[in-house]
């Protein structure tokens, strides 16, 4: 059961992660149907335990009456005579008794988990240790200048077959090294091996300096949640003028300063705020202010536009950084005119590797005909952008909340639990269901204290000396009036055995009904939940981390599928094990109300006080628990960078606080549990004492009936317990109620987007085969992502012809990508309207909208999962179409180096260039009439990149294309291009007329970067 929980939250987490691509291809049936089979099997072991559980209730609710009847027969027929003093000093320690043994199921079922457990984190605790000095080897020289070596170096990634063979090159102080190559070449892998990331079967590899660590800034970016400065800053001193050169040279300035609340502002989850290049710029900066020896940079300056790769690699890697070892990673050639060594790798072999003009195919023309000799600048500081004010980036793009509505943290709940969230739970379980268990309940409960009573009843004939029937059965059944002792005694036990039966059979059917109940209530409430999640707008991913919603899905299901049904079942129990006690007790001894009637107050101010103290404790307990979740969560995707900085010990050490936290409030929890017993304790002894005495004084005062005063006085020496559970057991289902009540923040919509995007649906009828020409219309649009931020779009309108391929281009964050998101309804557009052949796109269900358009998404998802169900989640498509766009999208090869169709694949089974090929045909599969492509082809080299867009421009030949790229060569092929400037349209006509403008935009574009 554990093994399939631990699947579905993997599962859940990465939807979590891809949730933008699952909207916009609308996958979401697909992901709602993989976490509902991990929830079945789940579920199936889950039954299991529900009703192996039913089985214990039962025997703990008729152990009590059957060890009784089975003892007092047994009494009885060895020649005994019962009396008062006998049954009720026996039952008495029979009930001491049958606590303990109930309790003996669970605790050793809670023996087997805490086993499992134990052997689950044995097993982690077993994985080798990651140990630098023993992978990496002395210098071969002592005075030997390279800072890295690698000789006749062999690396493999363990599970996949891709290897690093023959790897032979050194580097010096101070050099700029380029690693250039095809996708898939191992280029990722080269700079992971020096990083001590990958595993070495054979050679050797010296970095004298590995102490020191590395500034590695990956291709996929990995941010912290928390405020840019954070990021930057990484726990080191904040020192104002080496933070402003840092920023300048990391282009982040104008970035910046255009944000109301500057570099303070909150990212969110993994820069989820941020654009993709505003994401690798921060990376950057935090990398350049570590002020590391050696730097490592991979691929960063595919995610930005020409402009910014041209200031980045001028004022930061050949500025700040010029006295540093630099490594690149590069799909841009041009740019190594001036490094010190050039390495180019294929098939995981290095092919060349020496002075860029020995490597570099196109040298001359990098050099003569764009122009480009690179000085190495001795200064971070000058004003490439020329001060045009289409360079500014607005800070609608940025997607970061205004002032006073930062990216949402979870709220802190106070005061007592609403009934509505009781109401929630018996809803989900069914409200059918909850009068028969209460009815099965009641009659277990009369008929367990019926039994006590019959047996106060039969001791007090024997001791008054009327030992026959009572004046019932005397009219039932006159014949018992003449009969001898054993059948008068047959008699008796006949009436206690039949009414033990039914006190059995009843509390087996109760057993299984609130079992029952249970499974449907968690079964229920965790399918609501997804699907309001799933089917949340992006608006709410946006603002509430993944930390948070995955606490919801794994703590709080966790306890409404398990702890919460035990706690309800104990407490209607014990609510009316007090109800039959105190009835029984007062109708034995009717003076018993003179001890019972000062408890109340005193149990309800014990009650009051430690409920209110131990709910606060457990919401703060559910509190301290997110922020854990996501500090783990957030250290597992970061950890390469973690690793590389050597900055494991901060992260220790920041897992060790919010551990701390959390322990301190678990803590807290017992010890006020320990506070209530103590108190209880102290009563009962007071209320035994108060009842015994009473007994005296009656004896002296008039005549006492043993078997009733017995009767009462077992009563209430348990009376003290039971209500010393039924506030314990109280509170503690109000506790566990809390994971209710979080859950149904979000069924209730308390969140913002979670009312459902897909409900936005009217009963337009579409016409048959739209869109059948994909003609795309903006009239007049005004787009911006959340209500109180700035217009990301202003007053855009144009419109395509069929078939025709449109390139957008402009700055970083110009408004390219909020195209896409206005075209998709990620957010609704707040004037105008879009069109795709004459049909209002405002009018249409989501899913008919974005199943008939096609997209290819800047950042590529991956799940887990086999490459044909991440090439075609649906099932629409045979084996042989597949591998068809597999050929068609060069990526054959790494599908069957993998082990084909069927081979389980994750994120980080195929590099990041590859990763976009696979989007890529996912799209050239879906044969859209309407594609967008948004920077696709950012991280491929430049020959793979020239295929793939004949690859785009055959197969996407009748669809409209929309092309949003930061290399003017991406476009340049384009019918039409579209030229955006903070959020409007500065230019829109073919490429030719534009780049005979000499005072266009796209002119300007095209002769400051590289095409």
């Amino acid at each position: 059961m554990m093994q399939h929980k631990d699947n579905r939250i993997s599962c859940m987490s990465e939807i979590l992660k891809g949730i933008k691509a699952i909207k916009l291809n609308v996958w979401e049936s697909y992901f709602v149907g993989k976490i509902c089979g991990h929830r079945k099997q789940e579920m199936k072991y889950l039954i299991r335990r529900k009703y192996l559980d039913a089985i214990c209730v039962f025997f703990w609710a008729t152990t009590p009456v059957i060890i009784s009847v089975t003892t007092f027969i047994t009494y009885i027929y060895t020649g005994h005579q019962l009396s008062a003093s006998v049954v009720f000093t026996t039952l008495a320690l029979l009930n001491m008794l049958i606590i303990p043994l109930n309790s003996f199921p669970w605790i050793l079922t809670g023996l087997v988990e805490a086993w499992i457990s134990i052997k689950r984190v044995e097993k982690l605790l077993e994985l080798s240790d990651e140990n630098l000095p023993e992978y990496y080897d002395p210098p071969v020289s002592t005075n030997s200048e390279n800072v890295i070596e690698i000789r006749n170096g062999n690396f493999d990634w363990g599970n996949l077959n891709f290897k690093l063979e023959a790897i032979d090159f050194s580097i010096q102080q101070g050099q700029l090294v380029g690693i250039i190559g095809p996708v898939g070449s191992g280029k990722t892998s080269l700079v992971t091996a020096i990083m001590a990331e990958l595993a070495k079967s054979s050679g050797s590899v010296s970095v004298p300096e590995y102490e020191q660590g590395f500034g590695y800034v990956g291709q996929v970016p990995w941010l912290q949640r928390g405020t840019i400065m954070d990021n930057i800053l990484f726990g080191e001193p904040y020192t104002h003028q080496k933070y402003m050169a840092v920023t300048m040279a990391c282009a982040l300035s104008e970035d910046i300063n255009a944000l109301p609340g500057k570099d303070g502002y909150n990212i969110g989850e993994g820069g989820g705020a941020l654009s993709g290049g505003q994401k690798a710029r921060v990376a950057l900066a935090r990398a350049v202010y570590k002020d590391m020896p050696v730097y490592i940079l991979d691929d960063i300056l595919s995610a930005v536009d020409v402009h910014v790769a041209r200031h980045i690699f001028t004022h930061c890697i050949c500025g700040v950084l010029k006295n540093k070892t630099r490594i690149v990673v590069t799909h841009y050639p041009e740019m190594l005119v001036n490094a010190d060594l050039v390495v180019e790798l294929d098939g995981g072999r290095i092919v060349k590797k020496g002075s860029p003009k020995d490597v570099l195919t196109n040298y001359v023309d990098y050099v003569t005909d764009l122009g480009l000799e690179l000085e190495k600048s001795t200064s971070c500081f000058g004003d490439v952008s020329g001060n045009r004010s289409d360079s500014k980036v607005p800070a609608s793009d940025l997607s970061l909340p205004a002032p006073g509505n930062k990216v949402e943290d979870e709220q802190k709940v106070y005061g007592f639990l609403s009934w509505r969230v009781y109401g929630t739970y018996l809803a989900a379980a069914g409200l059918c269901i909850w009068p028969l268990i209460v009815l099965t309940v009641l009659v277990m409960q009369a008929s367990r204290n019926l039994n006590d009573w019959w047996l106060a009843h039969w001791v007090s004939n024997m001791v008054n000396g009327t030992y026959g029937p009572d004046k019932l059965m005397e009219n039932l059944s006159p014949g018992l009036v003449n009969s001898n002792a054993t059948d008068r005694t047959s008699y008796y036990i006949s009436v206690y055995v039949v009414i033990g039966g039914v006190t059995s059979g009843v509390a087996l059917l109760r057993a299984f009904l609130f079992a029952l109940g249970g499974i449907l209530a968690c079964r229920n409430i965790h399918n609501r939940l997804l699907d309001k999640v799933i089917n949340a707008k992006s608006l709410f991913f946006d603002t509430v981390s993944s930390g948070h919603i995955l606490n919801r899905f794994s703590s709080d299901v966790c306890t409404i599928d398990d702890n919460l049904p035990f706690v309800v079942n104990i407490l209607v129990s014990v609510i009316f094990s007090v109800l039959g006690t105190l009835g029984t007790a007062i109708y034995s001894l009717p003076y018993v109300c003179l001890v019972i009637a000062p408890l109340v107050p005193i149990y309800h101010n014990l009650q009051s006080t430690y409920r209110s103290s131990s709910c606060e404790l457990k919401r703060l307990a559910s509190l301290t628990l997110t922020p854990l979740y996501s500090h783990f969560t957030e250290t597992v995707q970061g950890l390469m960078t973690i690793r590389a900085f050597r900055v494991t010990s901060k992260f220790r050490l920041d897992n060790a606080v919010w551990l701390d936290s959390n322990t301190k409030t678990q803590l807290c929890c017992s010890a006020v549990s320990q506070w209530l017993g103590l108190r209880l304790q102290l009563i009962g002894v007071m209320v035994i004492s108060g009842v015994g005495l009473l007994a005296v004084l009656r004896h002296h005062l008039d005549f006492v009936d043993a078997g009733y005063v017995g009767l009462a006085i077992s009563y209430t020496l348990g009376l003290t317990s039971i209500l010393s559970s039924l506030v314990s057991i109280g509170t503690e289902t109000e506790m566990e109620m809390i994971s209710v009540e979080r859950v149904n923040h979000y069924l209730n919509e308390q969140h913002d987007g979670l009312e459902g995007e897909n409900r936005i649906c009217s009963s337009f009828s579409l016409p048959f085969g739209w869109p059948t020409h994909g003609v795309v219309s903006f009239s007049r649009v005004y787009f911006r992502h959340r209500d109180h931020l700035p217009y990301c779009l202003r007053n855009i309108s144009f419109t395509t012809r069929p078939g025709e391929r449109i390139g957008v281009v402009g700055r970083t964050g110009a408004g390219k990508s909020s195209i896409v998101a206005a075209l998709f309804r990620l957010a609704e557009i707040s004037e105008g309207t879009i069109t795709i052949d004459a049909v209002n796109i405002k009018n249409l269900p989501l899913y008919d909208l974005r199943s008939r358009m096609g997209i290819i998404p800047q950042d590529p998802f991956i799940f887990t999962g086999t490459v044909k169900a991440n090439l075609d989640p649906l099932g629409f498509h045979s084996d042989a179409e597949l591998w068809n766009v597999l050929m068609k999208t060069r990526l054959t090869q790494a599908v069957k180096s993998v082990g084909g169709l069927d081979a389980v694949i994750k994120s980080d089974s195929l590099s990041v260039g590859q990763n976009q090929l696979v989007c890529l045909a996912r799209a050239v599969l879906h044969h859209a009439k309407v594609i967008c492509i948004d920077e696709a082809t950012a991280n491929l080299d430049e020959e793979t990149d020239r295929i793939i867009q004949q690859t785009i421009r055959t197969c996407f030949k009748q669809s409209t294309v929309i092309t949003i790229a930061h290399r003017v060569r991406s476009v340049i092929d384009s019918d039409r291009v579209l030229v955006l400037g903070d959020g409007k349209i500065l230019e829109f006509d073919t490429p030719n007329a534009l780049l005979q403008k000499t005072d266009s935009f796209f002119y300007a574009l095209a002769n400051e970067g590289y095409q």
